[in-house]
C-alpha cells in the first residue's frame, strides 16, 4: 500500500522524521531545520558583534516573549523567560510571603520541577498539603477545599505529565486562592500548543503560569517563561541583575530595586543561541499555520489512531491497557499502563521506536511531522514485543 507523504516531514530532514518511528512527541519534538540555521546566526552574530551582540539577542528574545504570549492569550509584557522552569519557580517561591504563610498548596502528581522542591521546602519546616490528583473530575474542587488564610500559593497542572489527563474546573481554584489572597501556579508544560490555553477565557486572567518550549513548541531547551498577571509587584530573594536592568546606570538606591511585572522575575547573563532558535520556530509555526487549534486536530487523530489501533490487538489488560479517559479530557499523548513499561522502552528501541516511561505508564506522544502508517506501525512493534515476552 502506497503512503501519503506528511508535507510537513520535508521541513524536519535534519532529524529524519520521515525515516524513522518517533513517538515521543510529548517529550522531544523534533525541530524543523530553520531553528539550525537560527543557531548558526547566533554564533555568526556573536563573532560579528562581539558584546555588542546583546541588542540582537533582545530582538530574538522579543519574538520568543511574544510567541509564548500568543499561545496564552496574554500580552507580550507579562513574559519573563528562564533558561528553564526551575529557575523560573524557584525565583517565583522565593517572592512569596512564606513567613507569614507557610503553607503551599500541590498535589502528588507534579512534575520534578515542583515536586522535588516542595518535597525540599517541606524538609525545612514549610506545610506543604498534597491533594491526590485522581480523579482529576474532582480535583479542582478538592485542591481548592484545601486553600485557607495560612496558604502563600497553590501549585498545579493543568494537563497531568504521566498520564495526559486535562484537569478541568482550574478557575476554581484560582477563585478560591483569590478570596484567600493565595497566588496561583499553573504548569502548563503538557498544555501548550496541543490543546488551546487562553488564561482569560478559561479564568485564570490572575494566575501565574510557567511552560517551555522543549516539547509540543518545538523550541528546545533554554526556552521556558513565566507569565506575570498584570499590576504585580514582586521582589523575589533570588534576583538576577537583569532585574534591574533598566536602573544600572543610576545611583544604587537604598533598597534592592525591581522592574515591573514579569522583569522583576528577569534573570542574569545566559546564553541567547536558544532565543535564535525559538523565535526561528515560532515564526515557522505561524508561515506553516500550526496553531493550537490545528495541532489539537492533529494530535487528537494521531493519538485516536494510537489507541485504535492498540486495541484491536487484543492484549491482555493485567498486561498493559489503555489508561480510561475520554478523548476530550487527553492530552497530547496516548498513556498505556503496564507492570513492565521501562522493560517495554528498552525493546521498542530494539525495534527503532522511541517512547518513554514514566513508572508504570508507557507514554506514546505523536507529532504533526508523522504519516498514519508510522503510528500504526509502532503500535504494530509494540504488540511485538508484548506478545513475545522480550
Amino acid at each position: 500500500m502506497a503512503t501519503t507523504p506528511n508535507p510537513l516531514a520535508v521541513h524536519y530532514a535534519l532529524s529524519r522524521v520521515a525515516e524513522r518511528l518517533l513517538l515521543t512527541g510529548h517529550s522531544h519534538q523534533a525541530w524543523p531545520d530553520v531553528g539550525f540555521r537560527a543557531q548558526q546566526r547566533a554564533w555568526l552574530d556573536a563573532a560579528e558583534f562581539l558584546d555588542d551582540k546583546w541588542p540582537h539577542a533582545e530582538a530574538q528574545a522579543a519574538e520568543v516573549r511574544r510567541g509564548f504570549a500568543r499561545l496564552l492569550g496574554v500580552h507580550p509584557e507579562q513574559i519573563a523567560l528562564g533558561q528553564n522552569t526551575h529557575e523560573l519557580v524557584t525565583r517565583w517561591l522565593s517572592a512569596l510571603p512564606l513567613g507569614a504563610r507557610p503553607r503551599i498548596v500541590t498535589t502528588d502528581a507534579e512534575f520534578h520541577t515542583i515536586r522535588r522542591q516542595v518535597d525540599r521546602l517541606a524538609e525545612e519546616g514549610l506545610e506543604v498539603v498534597r491533594e491526590a490528583a485522581r480523579p482529576v473530575a474532582t480535583l479542582a474542587d478538592r485542591l481548592a477545599s484545601r486553600v485557607d488564610s495560612r496558604t502563600a500559593c497553590a501549585m498545579v497542572s493543568s494537563v497531568l505529565f504521566d498520564t495526559a489527563e486535562i484537569v478541568p474546573h482550574l478557575d476554581t481554584v484560582m477563585a478560591k486562592c483569590h478570596l484567600h489572597g493565595a497566588h496561583v501556579l499553573i504548569d502548563v508544560y503538557h498544555h501548550l500548543n496541543v490543546v488551546p490555553f487562553d488564561v482569560t477565557t478559561m479564568g485564570l486572567a490572575d494566575a501565574f503560569v510557567t511552560g517551555g518550549g522543549y516539547k509540543y513548541c518545538q523550541l528546545g531547551e533554554g526556552n521556558c517563561f513565566l507569565r506575570v498577571p498584570p499590576g504585580t509587584r514582586s521582589r523575589p530573594v533570588l534576583t538576577g541583575w537583569f532585574a534591574e536592568f533598566d536602573a544600572l546606570e543610576r545611583a544604587a538606591p537604598p533598597r534592592v530595586s525591581y522592574g515591573e511585572g514579569a522583569a522583576a522575575f528577569a534573570g542574569a547573563t545566559y546564553d541567547p543561541t536558544s532565543h535564535y532558535r525559538g523565535a526561528a520556530v515560532f515564526e515557522f509555526h505561524q508561515q506553516q499555520e500550526l496553531t493550537p487549534e490545528r495541532l489539537r486536530q492533529i494530535n487528537r487523530r494521531q493519538v485516536g489512531l494510537l489507541a485504535t489501533t492498540f486495541e484491536a490487538l487484543d492484549i491482555d489488560p493485567a498486561i498493559a491497557h489503555v489508561e480510561p479517559m475520554s478523548a476530550e479530557r487527553r492530552g497530547g499523548f496516548l498513556a498505556i499502563r503496564a507492570p513492565r513499561a521501562v522493560e517495554i522502552v528498552r525493546a521498542l528501541r530494539e525495534r527503532s521506536v522511541y517512547a518513554d516511561a514514566r513508572g508504570e505508564i508507557l507514554r506514546l506522544g505523536p507529532a504533526p511531522y508523522l504519516r498514519n502508517d508510522q503510528v500504526r506501525d509502532a503500535v504494530l512493534a509494540l504488540g511485538d514485543v508484548l506478545t513475545s515476552g522480550d
